[in-house]
Order: structure tokens, then C-alpha cells, then sequence
């Protein structure tokens, strides 16, 4: 899953950036409106947090930019702007969770993690398909109750292929939502990261559409 952090605070970046990191996500970060924008619109991404006092372009265009481009991405805005009425104006143009600054990093996360659920059609924390269950708070993988001992990266594409359980996921998609954008990308790297998954959750769980991609469960 991969998210992109707008915020020019570095302080408060790097400790968003650590906190989603140890949670899975991969970050990618922006100090600035414009460039966060531009981003936003033309990078895949599963969410996004967006500080509103930024450089360049306030945080408040930059979200009505996206939306009005039709840019879907679930979006936790974030501000140091605390009256009700600018609350209410985030969320009126298209936010779909607001916090206030200070804030305490561990509700940011949880907060990502819904809102990536919501997007995908989980609503609880825990998604189980067939035999494998993947609990999100606690970035567990377990198949018929036995818990699989995964790298991050492989977590990482459970995860990704059980939220969207049901849907066939190319290798193009996969290579956007796992790895950071200066990733060097192996044209092999996908297929080689299912097969090791695959070896450690044995048979049928991640189901191969020659042509198509990967999918963890029924595909229509």
C-alpha cells in the first residue's frame, strides 16, 4: 500500500514517514503544494495525508484540484487550523477524514488504515478470504489458523492483493502500490515476489491469470 505524505513540517513528515513504514505503507513525501499536487494527480497511490498551510499551494486548492479531476484517493487532511467552519470546508471539498494539529501519530495510522479498507470495500481490520485471514492492525498473515512468518514486501502484497480480494491485479498495478517511485524496477521483481509468497502459503491462496495478473480469491 502506498501512501503520499504533503507536508512541509519536516519534523512532523519524518515521523509520519516512520510510523506508516513500521505499519507496512510505502511513503512517498512531499514538502510542497504544487509538487504534492501534481503527485496526487498523476501517481498511484491507496492514500494520501494533506497538510493545509503549504508552499506554493494551499493545501485546500490542492484537494479541490483533485476532486475536481476526478482523483478518487481516500484523503486525511491535516491542519493546524482548528475552527469548526474550516473543518467543515475540508471536508466539503472532498476530504474524507480531518485532524487537527497536535496530533498523536498512532491515530494518523489507524485512520490510513481505514480509509484504505473503506476504499477497497473492507470494513473491519481483519479480511479473511478462504483459508487466509489477514489481520491489518497487526500486519499478520495466517492461512487454516497457522500464522506465515512474511518479509514486509511480501506483506506487502498480501495485503494488497486481499483488499482487493476477488479482482485480478496486473503487474503494472502491483509495481506502482508496492515500491517507492525511484524504485529500479525489475521486470521479473513482481513474479519473483509471488512466487516466495506463494511458497510460504502454499498452494491456491495467490491464483496466477496468465495474461492478467494475480488475484487471492474468486475472480469472476
Amino acid at each position: 500500500m502506498r501512501v503520499l505524505v504533503v507536508e512541509d513540517d519536516p519534523t512532523i513528515a519524518d515521523g509520519l514517514r516512520t510510523a506508516l513504514e513500521l505499519s507496512g505503507f510505502v511513503v512517498e513525501h512531499s514538502d510542497d503544494g504544487e509538487i504534492g499536487h501534481y503527485r496526487g494527480e498523476t501517481e498511484a497511490f491507496d492514500a494520501i495525508v494533506l497538510d493545509l498551510s503549504l508552499p506554493t499551494m494551499d493545501g485546500l486548492v490542492v484537494l479541490k484540484r483533485w476532486r475536481k479531476a476526478k482523483i478518487l484517493t481516500p484523503v486525511l487532511v491535516l491542519t493546524a487550523r482548528g475552527a469548526w467552519e474550516e473543518r467543515v470546508e475540508g471536508i466539503d471539498a472532498g476530504a474524507d477524514d480531518y485532524l487537527a494539529k497536535p496530533f498523536r501519530i498512532e491515530e494518523v495510522v489507524a485512520r490510513i488504515r481505514a480509509l484504505v479498507r473503506r476504499a477497497s470495500g473492507n470494513p473491519t481490520p481483519v479480511i479473511e478470504v478462504g483459508a487466509l485471514t489477514l489481520d491489518t492492525r497487526q500486519m499478520r498473515v495466517s492461512v487454516d489458523g497457522a500464522l506465515i512468518p512474511l518479509t514486509p514486501q511480501e506483506y506487502r502484497l498480501v495485503a494488497y492483493l486481499a483488499h482487493h480480494k476477488g479482482r485480478v491485479v496486473d503487474q503494472i498495478e502491483l509495481t506502482e502500490h508496492l515500491y517507492l517511485q525511484d524504485f529500479e524496477r525489475d521486470s521479473n521483481a513482481i513474479e519473483v515476489l509471488v512466487g516466495r509468497a506463494r511458497r510460504k502459503l502454499g498452494a491456491g491462496i495467490i491464483e496466477t491469470r496468465r495474461g492478467f495478473g494475480y488475484v487471492i480469491g474468486e475472480a469472476p
